[in-house]
């Protein structure tokens, strides 16, 4: 069976967003977020009992790991995954504008 390299969606109780990639199509890997300290208090209190939903937005058998990262990169400001108060991805640095969102 062929790697599937994915850029994946990781949806927290709060609502709130990580967006991410994967090499390996690995279904175990739910991502490294580097809002750490943010999300540790966004989710203190579902600290007992967290549920995550991991979403594959896109995925690729024939994708150079370049291709996979501005894949992750676009997903990312699609979704406004950067913008602090939708999640919890610090990079690319939210400007203020979410590509193809029309709020809410």
């Amino acid at each position: 069976m062929a790697r599937r390299k994915q850029v994946y969606k990781i949806t927290y109780p709060n609502g709130k967003i990580y967006v991410g990639m994967d090499l390996t199509g690995s279904i175990s890997y739910f991502g490294s977020p580097s809002a750490k300290d943010r999300m540790e208090a966004d989710l203190a209190e579902h600290r007992h009992d967290l549920t995550a939903r991991k979403e594959i937005l896109w995925e690729s058998e024939t994708a150079t790991d370049a291709e996979v990262r501005e894949m992750e990169r676009r997903y990312i400001r699609e979704t406004g995954a950067n913008n602090p108060e939708i999640g919890y991805n610090l990079v690319p640095r939210w400007l203020g504008t979410v590509i193809g969102h029309s709020g809410g």
